[in-house]
């Protein structure tokens, strides 16, 4: 096959995979998961009922699929929050302060969340958070801008447990004040 054309079929199939995944969360939202079947789906995404069958075999897997694109679009954030920061504090601030927005901005219940947060994938999104957060603070502690004595580990996993707070504060500037508490925590002694 010529390039232009899969070019053509891979931006279609994304395309059709987008839909169905927008669709499937926006009728979830409205109707609750127990409501909403394939056919609902097909019909509101505008495709048949046997191509959404190519794509997902039941609503859970179109949800679990919504939510690792979800996942790694607010992962890539991270990371260029990361990479765009110079020298290794603030690369750390930059990563804390991107999770305390993110957390802050994101689904905190309702039965989607529940569903999603229930599934063995999200174990593994909640590993590479933490790897991504240990990393930074391994750097940090490497150039004297973290406290050396509590692992990067144990550390990363403060963070993210305090910063998880983020998504029931009323404004920006309280999630500001939860991440500056959280570096805080984080400053060598003495």
């Amino acid at each position: 096959m010529p390039k232009l054309w899969d070019e053509t079929m891979d931006a279609h199939r994304r395309a059709v995979r987008d839909a169905i995944l927008e669709t499937t969360v926006a009728l979830v939202d409205a109707h609750g998961l127990a409501a909403v079947t394939m056919s609902q789906i097909a019909k509101e995404a505008g495709i048949g009922r046997a191509t959404l069958y190519k794509y997902f075999p039941d609503v859970q897997s179109i949800l679990i699929a919504w939510h690792e694109r979800h996942v790694a679009v607010h992962l890539d954030r991270l990371a260029h929050a990361r990479d765009s920061a110079d020298g290794p504090a603030h690369r750390l601030e930059a990563v804390l302060r991107g999770y305390a927005h993110l957390t802050h901005e994101r689904r905190q219940d309702g039965e989607i969340a529940a569903f999603v947060h229930g599934d063995q994938h999200a174990v593994h999104a909640q590993r590479q958070l933490h790897g991504l957060v240990r990393d930074v603070i391994a750097e940090a502690a490497a150039a004297g801008a973290v406290r050396d004595d509590v692992s990067p580990a144990e550390l990363a996993d403060y963070c993210l447990h305090a910063l998880s707070g983020a998504g029931r504060l009323p404004s920006q500037a309280a999630v500001r004040r939860l991440v500056d508490v959280t570096l805080t925590g984080l400053r060598p002694a003495g």
